[in-house]
């Protein structure tokens, strides 16, 4: 059912614990259960929440929605505020403005547009692609809020056509759907441009669209300052971006491994378009783990080994966590990357810090008795922006590490 302005008026009220009051007013904007004293009041995702405290003073108001740890967002701390048109029209036109330089770069056509809580409202994703506009929600609770925001964009951009992706049921994961919403349906690939290289994009086709725009910057840094004449191994390549990118930057030749049988083909098309010759390069469909064993076995070794996993993910023969798997996964990229080599290693778990990170890489290296040297380090590009208070928002770490000679 769709929120009205009626019922925006008889806003839930909730109690936030006193230990969570001060997160709060400083800006923490992630709603969790424990904090709250009566949240078994909450039925109806969608519902606009009013929180105060124990003394019921006023804290802020967002609205409920389940997702990952949280029972919803706080959207504003203007207790005068409505969460209805107005409010979503000025956050969105708000986000695009500060995305201008974006809009205007013929090489890079995709790029994030509005960034959840960094832009001010939690569990609502929004990315551009060549004129198209994919919205992603995050939770039953932000769909409710649908209507508004479309019309946000409607009134606020041009656009070729907007696309959704509904990433809630009752297990946390996308539904699956044509995912078109208005304008014209594309005609896929829809083909789109990052720093100069194309991309094969996917609108309709599942959760995922064919490239992370997350990892922009490294791709681009990949290409223009380490890829040249080096033997590279992507692993979790996904649909071969890194890959595509380190041919272009000159790289002697690739290696793409991924679980995922479609990656194949998905890798192929995106060598193609960008006019290399999939043939020249090795594209593998198998387990990373099983692929660093025949390695190891073949004495393999590579110049660069890029790490981009999933921060879960479990195969036949294996479940892999980032926060307790990691650092194995590091030394086995080690063993197998040449002295002086360079590894990229790569995580989007959002439940450690980079300072976590890089002791994983300490520990890897001296597991091994191995030297290294960090070189340099990366987080999320300036379109997604982040939430200063909410600092699991901030959550892509990458380090570019060369293992020096022992």
């Amino acid at each position: 059912m769709r929120i009205t302005g009626e019922s925006m008026k008889n806003e839930l009220q909730l109690k936030v614990k006193q230990k969570f009051v001060k997160d709060y007013k400083n800006g923490y904007p992630l709603i969790s259960k424990e904090s709250i004293m009566n949240s078994k009041d909450l039925t109806s995702e969608g519902t606009v929440i009013k929180l105060v405290d124990e003394r019921n003073q006023f804290i802020g108001k967002g609205y409920y929605g389940k997702q990952n740890k949280g029972l919803g967002w706080l959207l504003s701390f203007d207790q005068n505020e409505e969460i209805g048109p107005r409010f979503f029209i000025d956050k969105i036109q708000t986000a695009i403005d500060t995305r201008g330089t974006f809009y205007n770069n013929p090489d890079t056509t995709a790029f994030r547009v509005f960034n959840g809580e960094g832009d001010g409202i939690g569990g609502l994703i929004i990315d551009y692609y060549d004129g198209y506009y994919v919205i992603s929600w995050y939770s039953e609770g932000i769909y409710q809020f649908k209507d508004y925001v479309i019309d946000a964009l409607t009134k606020i951009v041009e656009f070729k056509g907007i696309y959704q992706k509904k990433r809630f049921d009752a297990k946390g994961q996308y539904i699956e759907e044509d995912d078109f919403v208005t304008g014209e349906k594309g005609e896929f690939p829809i083909i789109v441009k990052e720093n100069g290289v194309h991309f094969a994009i996917y609108l309709n086709d599942g959760a995922m669209v064919g490239v992370f725009l997350d990892q922009r910057e490294v791709r681009k840094l990949i290409r223009d300052k380490y890829a040249y004449g080096k033997r590279v191994l992507n692993t979790f390549s996904y649909t071969g971006a890194f890959s595509v990118f380190a041919a272009i930057g000159g790289a002697q030749k690739t290696t793409s491994v991924d679980l995922a049988n479609r990656s194949l083909q998905k890798t192929k098309e995106q060598f193609s378009i960008n006019n290399i010759d999939p043939s020249t390069q090795d594209i593998i469909v198998e387990d990373v783990f099983h692929y660093f064993k025949y390695a190891v076995k073949k004495n393999l070794l590579f110049d660069m080994v890029i790490l981009d996993p999933p921060s879960f993910a479990r195969s036949k023969k294996h479940t892999f966590s980032a926060e307790k798997d990691y650092k194995d996964l590091l030394k086995e990229a080690i063993t197998i990357t040449e002295d002086n080599g360079v590894i990229v290693a790569s995580t989007n778990c959002s439940s450690f810090g980079m300072n976590k990170f890089k002791t994983f890489i300490d520990i890897a290296f001296k597991e091994l008795g191995g030297q290294y040297k960090l070189m340099e380090e990366y987080s999320l590009p300036d379109d997604f922006k982040t939430n200063k208070h909410f600092k699991e928002g901030n959550y892509l770490k990458v380090v570019f590490i060369k293992k020096l000679k022992a």
